[in-house]
């Protein structure tokens, strides 16, 4: 049996985004410093952002960490979803850190061993360790971190691959009493509407996106169920809305939509990003 390298080597690194860290850190800086965004009265508390690579979304992902840009957290909780087949709904590293070409982030392996030990409790599936994967949208939020937030932070990975409402609203509360009292920031990725022409794209991500700022999980997950609108995230999205909802956040704000077409010029098949703040 082959050891497990406890440094996840990034493999989209030099494909979605530049391999070279003084151009990521240049075109992430100049993604953020281009976002003109509200002022909030309350705390961010989570991010919704897109996942595709940055020549297409990464202007967009840039308004949801123009909301965060300069603040510190302990602990960062990305929730993706997991687009390869593996048959568990829950799924997190079995690294002990992820690397980019901005240098490594540390996993918080104590919190998956507590939210694991609490939904086993409650007879909940736990987070299926997995190692060597080459799962792109969990991934791709890390050098906006890095670049965004001043400081450390630890990183809870957080795969999904199950829609099912009660599952998920289950999952939430344990996953809200482990963050309970911590500074913790939760970011949900994922992408909206996906090979539609530009138009029919739009309209498909105004009714996912009228689901994310109404704050409720259960139209994202019966929207994409029965496909009135699209998120290919959307179990991380419901996960994420649930738990800050129990963390006390109560407004979701659209920030920006786009769709590959910008980058691309391409109308006739595109995907929609999305970027929206969580605040209390």
């Amino acid at each position: 049996m082959n050891a497990i390298n406890p440094i996840r080597p990034s493999p989209i690194a030099g494909s979605w985004y530049s391999a070279d860290r003084s151009s990521l850190a240049a075109e992430i800086k100049e993604y953020i410093n281009h976002a003109v965004i509200p002022r909030f009265e309350d705390p961010v508390i989570g991010l919704i952002a897109p996942h595709a690579g940055y020549f297409y979304s990464g202007e967009t992902a840039g308004y949801s960490y123009r909301c965060v840009q300069g603040l510190a957290f302990d602990l960062c909780v990305v929730i993706s979803p997991l687009h390869a087949y593996l048959p568990h709904p829950l799924l997190t590293s079995a690294h002990s850190a992820y690397a980019t070409p901005l240098g490594q982030v540390e996993v918080a392996q104590d919190l998956i061993t507590a939210l694991n030990q609490r939904l086993d409790n409650d007879a909940l599936p736990i987070l299926q360790p997995i190692a060597n994967d080459r799962e792109h949208s969990l991934e791709i939020q890390l050098p906006f971190l890095q670049i965004g937030l001043v400081g450390d932070f630890k990183l809870l990975p957080i795969m999904v691959r199950t829609n099912d409402s009660d599952m998920l609203q289950k999952t939430a509360h344990a996953l809200a009493e482990v963050l309970k009292n911590t500074n913790t920031l939760i970011i949900a990725s994922t992408d909206l509407s996906h090979f539609y022409n530009d138009k029919t794209a739009n309209s498909f991500d105004e009714v996912m996106l009228n689901y994310m700022t109404g704050f409720s999980p259960e139209g994202v997950l019966e929207a994409e169920l029965d496909q009135e609108g699209f998120a290919c995230g959307a179990g991380a999205v419901a996960l994420v809305l649930w738990t800050t909802k129990r963390l006390g956040a109560k407004n979701v704000h659209l920030l920006h939509h786009s769709t590959s077409a910008k980058a691309s010029g391409d109308t006739s098949s595109v995907v929609g990003y999305g970027a929206l703040a969580i605040t209390g």
